[in-house]
């Protein structure tokens, strides 16, 4: 466990709780499939595709780190790096070549710059009056490109999940981000969808945004 959950001794919110406990060993457990990879590798690459000069990458919430062997393949000389709060799924991302693994909150690790940061289906997951700290860690995370993978709602709504209550929320994630961190413009975006005939995923919709020079 990292030093910054020892010292607190809790959490910051029950969904932070949720996911590093045992319905989050389940979670890993249910997402396993190989096919997963091939789904990550075709999704990547059109995120990837608007992007140069890629040599560092992290993600928040990396969990086992499908997203990130996926990303290993497309870009094979990028330094890697997971941030993930479930003990059971950084001990498998440990196991990855290549990849860094920080176990952690997201909002608790000490964020530095890599050319490209991300999330994928973990705001979602977010208590909603902590969103602007974890936008700032993704921020804080990126000197060049962000991409945020989430369920889009134009308009903040909470879904049940599993039968569980106030664990999953859709709104504009993006819009957000760009709000509160106003030098990174939106670059391109898309939608994946989960009847894919061949690369199916959840119903995502992606965005890559890229920091702007400060100007003179």
């Amino acid at each position: 466990m990292s030093k910054a959950l020892r010292s607190a001794g809790k959490y910051r919110s029950e969904q932070e709780a949720f996911w590093a406990g045992s319905f989050g060993n389940a979670y890993i457990g249910r997402n396993r499939d190989a096919g997963l990879i091939a789904s990550n590798l075709a999704l990547f690459s059109r995120v990837l595709e608007r992007t140069n000069g890629i040599g560092s990458v992290i993600e928040l919430g990396a969990n086992i780190g499908l997203n990130l062997k996926a990303i290993r393949d497309l870009l094979p000389q990028a330094a890697c790096t997971g941030v993930e709060i479930n003990a059971k799924a950084v001990q498998t991302l440990k196991k990855i070549p290549g990849v860094k693994a920080i176990h952690s909150s997201l909002y608790d690790f000490r964020a530095t710059p890599h050319d490209f940061a991300f999330t994928k289906t973990v705001l979602i997951h977010q208590r909603p009056d902590l969103l602007p700290q974890a936008y700032d860690q993704l921020a804080s995370s990126s000197r060049r490109f962000v991409a945020i993978i989430e369920y889009y709602n134009p308009n903040p709504v909470e879904v049940v999940y599993r039968g569980h209550s106030e664990k999953l929320f859709k709104r504009d994630f993006a819009h957000e981000f760009m709000d509160r961190h106003q030098s990174f413009r939106l670059v391109e975006y898309g939608f994946v969808y989960r009847h894919d005939a061949m690369f199916p995923q959840d119903d995502l919709t992606w965005f890559l945004l890229e920091r702007q020079p400060a100007r003179r």
